[in-house]
């Protein structure tokens, strides 16, 4: 066969087309080729044929739309995957990149409008593309879904020599076939690129991870699947540690190492970012008032702005928080080394400094940078023991040691500071007395309180799951909590006073739509919601006042839960609904919190609270206050923040469930008490009391008869028994099915027919066994551990991430 001329008479030569294709304003296929050249008939058809000879030559490529674009280079239109955000600038490189020894272009992303929400790292865009004189830009035209591109599941065998992907996303319910194995085995956990479109999508092993079971990978399996950035830099880590050789600059601290400042925390923290002080203010003109001591890490003292630890805590946003392990903001060099206020050693502390009157309303505040030395730390159960103790004049020695977390400190050695001060004296009971008038204030104010239990997985040292508990919840959770959210609003009036930025912790009131909803829902019960007035928090604990006893309390919690807006960061402020506080910030937690880092740092601008620069052999920014970078960008940084602590949630609460899952799977065949927690015309959704999880009782398990849904009470009904199936109601199910990997449940009626569905009556209506009536003759397989009492204020300081 006779080779083709290089460009045969009529047609562009090679090179006219990789001019035209680089300067081409629109995407440049075949047609546009030929419409440019003036080509007709047969001249199309050996410009079909040219163009394929190039691509085999590696001179030009096609991309989305079949349009070519120069090897090497970027396609006039084509997915791009956010590496880097540059204060407002989001920088993306393309998804695909072939050409060996040449770096992947990096493209300024220019957003217009944000309808979808700020891009964030990892984010997939469909953008056209650009060459602006200073190099490429993008210009979005759609956000693209993560799990159009990775699938993250279990590697099963098949017939054939075949293999399939067991997805470990609950929501997923199909197998994937795998094209192309790799170096992976039947059973290992490995993330994997999707190719095709359905029904005919394959997919191709990238990277394996391991045993999916081992300890640790429920966290890998979320981590991966939500991208949450955990690997740092050797650059970051390098000047994690050269940071944390800064001296304190003691000489230029307010020195508070005299007080006995003590920490609070759970038995389990990983970090200590906080500690208190509270003493009776000896004003005679404040009788019955307080003085208070809020002292936080002073971590933008080692962080500063435009630094290579600034750009990784901003790029994470927060630390995130798994039963095995946690992915930190900062590198543990500081996060639970150096900005950790541990006891008996020198910190740099930010001091919020409070004075409360006798009705706990708070006076006056001031701001400093101190050193301080936390006289101990002390778990909640530990502190509230021995307050309990204390008030019933009992010595600590004498309490039980079921009462304490550890021996050591039933031994009252946890309570003594390192000169020998008796911290229960000295601490404990100033702090409680100073938060009962602080408690009076809270009730005044009636922020919003639920009561929704919270799990604990407890693990044993290996991360084999020994249970899974109801956190217990205490007057020292209630007490820190307190405190935090005065040093919270104390941060934000004081910005406030100067006129200087703030990043605002913002939590609107419910919307009109979401109101109306629950209204609804609750009228499925019986129970009235009155919307003709200013929606406050106080009606919403009425309404929660009047559950005391409900049968199906817990579910109208969660429903109450939904119906609010989720909290947000913004330099705008809003209020904080929740909290009913018109001026809310986070300062309290600035280790594992970007926006708190803001806040210090704009603490430090606008009262002049900066410190000595660093040495210059360190090649570290001089300033720590508020840059104009930071200034300038707040808005889009708040946007990408609550993008990021909603991840971190969403991936907490997934690796509990695969954890409970696990736990359960031990007692798959076993009948267990559930509440049904969603119903759906498919069947309904339950949850093991005192654990959770989630899991599917099909419609087709219900038996031989058709079921009607009804999507006004949220029921299945039997046609011919009037069985009904109710949010909300209790129920025995027999566990057929539990995987851990996914967290996923499935249950199935108990043989027997005990299972007692209602008959013909909504929620709370009528006499005889209700939508709360537990089935009676079996005992519950699985207990509860601890008591389940939680009163979570929305949008709290205490909590690892908040609505």
């Amino acid at each position: 066969m006779p080779k083709r001329p290089s460009s045969p008479p009529g047609l562009p030569t090679r090179q006219q087309i990789m001019e035209f294709i680089e300067t081409s304003g629109q995407p440049a296929g075949k047609r546009e080729i030929a419409k440019a050249f003036g080509l007709r008939g047969p001249e199309k058809i050996l410009l079909k044929a040219l163009l394929k000879d190039m691509a085999d030559e590696g001179l030009i490529d096609i991309g989305p739309g079949r349009a070519f674009h120069k090897m090497g280079g970027v396609p006039r239109v084509t997915v791009l995957r956010i590496v880097e955000v540059d204060g407002d600038q989001p920088v993306a490189v393309p998804e695909r990149w072939e050409a060996e020894g040449i770096p992947p272009p990096r493209l300024r992303v220019i957003e217009r409008g944000r309808k979808s929400g700020a891009l964030g790292i990892g984010d997939r865009i469909l953008a056209r593309t650009e060459d602006a004189g200073r190099g490429l830009v993008a210009h979005p035209m759609k956000k693209l879904s993560k799990s159009e591109e990775q699938l993250l599941g279990i590697v099963q065998p098949g017939e054939n020599d075949r293999f399939w992907l067991s997805p470990v996303d609950k929501r997923i319910r199909h197998q994937t076939l795998i094209s192309d194995i790799g170096e992976a085995k039947p059973g290992d956990l490995v993330l994997c690129e999707a190719h095709g479109r359905p029904p005919k999508v394959s997919a191709r092993v990238v990277m394996v991870l391991g045993d999916p079971f081992a300890p640790k990978s429920f966290s890998l399996i979320a981590i991966h699947k939500y991208g949450i950035p955990h690997v740092f830099s050797e650059t970051v880590e390098e000047e994690a540690r050269t940071v944390s050789a800064l001296p304190l600059h003691g000489e230029k601290r307010e020195d508070l190492r005299h007080l006995p400042i003590i920490a609070i925390d759970p038995v389990d923290a990983r970090d200590f970012d906080d500690a208190v002080w509270a003493a009776p203010d000896d004003d005679p003109a404040n009788k019955g008032g307080f003085r208070a001591i809020v002292a936080i890490a002073d971590v933008s003292y080692y962080v500063r702005p435009g630094s290579a630890l600034d750009r990784e805590a901003r790029k994470r946003g927060n630390s995130v928080y798994f039963p095995d392990l946690v992915v930190p903001m900062l590198p543990h060099a500081l996060s639970s080394d150096k900005c950790s206020l541990r006891a008996d050693e020198d910190r740099a502390a930010m001091a919020c400094h409070m004075v409360f009157d006798a009705k706990g309303k708070m006076k006056a505040f001031r701001f400093s940078r101190a050193i301080i030395r936390v006289a101990a730390n002390i778990p909640y159960e530990e502190a509230q023991a021995a307050i309990d103790a204390a008030e019933a004049g009992q010595a600590v020695e004498e309490v039980p040691h079921e009462s304490f977390v550890s021996k050591e400190m039933a031994r009252h050695d946890r309570l003594r500071a390192a000169d020998g001060t008796d911290l229960v004296e000295a601490a404990l009971k100033p702090l409680w007395a100073c938060w009962r008038v602080l408690a009076k204030a809270r009730d005044a104010r009636a922020p919003l309180e639920l009561d929704l239990p919270e799990r604990r997985v407890v693990l044993d040292d290996a991360g084999r799951i020994m249970s899974v508990a109801v956190r217990e919840r205490l007057d020292a959770h209630r007490l820190i909590e307190d405190y935090m959210i005065a040093a919270n609003v104390a941060a934000a009036k004081a910005l406030e006073t100067k006129q200087a930025p703030v990043m605002y912790r913002v939590h609107e009131p419910p919307s009109r739509e979401k109101l109306v909803a629950l209204k609804d829902y609750l009228a499925t019960y019986d129970i009235p919601l009155a919307l003709g007035q200013v929606v406050t928090p106080a009606l919403f604990n009425r309404l929660i006042a009047k559950l005391e006893g409900h049968e199906s309390r817990a579910v109208i919690m969660e429903q109450i839960l939904r119906s609010q807006t989720q909290a947000y960061y913004s330099p705008q402020n809003a209020g904080h609904f929740g909290l009913a506080l018109g001026s809310y910030a986070h300062f309290t937690s600035p280790i594992r919190r970007y926006s708190d880092l803001l806040v210090h740092r704009a603490l430090v601008g606008a009262f002049d609270l900066e410190l000595p620069a660093p040495p210059k052999s360190t090649g570290l920014p001089f300033s720590t206050a508020l840059s104009q970078e930071d200034y300038k960008h707040m808005a889009r940084v708040g946007d990408l923040i609550s993008q990021y602590e909603r991840r971190a949630m969403e991936a907490e609460r997934e690796t509990v469930d695969r954890y409970v899952a696990a736990y359960l799977s031990e007692h798959v065949g076993q009948v267990l008490l559930t509440r049904i927690t969603s119903v759906q015309s498919f069947g309904f959704f339950a949850s093991v009391d005192g654990l959770g999880g989630d899991g599917l009782m099909p419609v087709s398990m219900l038996g031989a008869e058709r079921f009607r849904y009804d999507e006004a009470e949220r029921a299945l009904e039997g046609e011919q028994s009037g069985d009904r199936y109710v949010q909300g109601q209790m129920i025995e199910l027999r566990l057929a099915e539990a995987d851990p990997a996914s967290g996923a449940l499935r249950f199935e009626l108990p043989e027997g027919g005990s299972y007692s569905p209602m008959r013909g009556r909504g929620p709370g209506r009528g006499p005889g066994r209700g939508a709360g009536d537990a089935p009676k003759g079996r005992p519950r397989p699985i207990q509860r551990r601890g008591r389940p009492a939680n009163v979570r204020h929305i949008g709290s300081a205490r909590g690892k991430h908040k609505r």
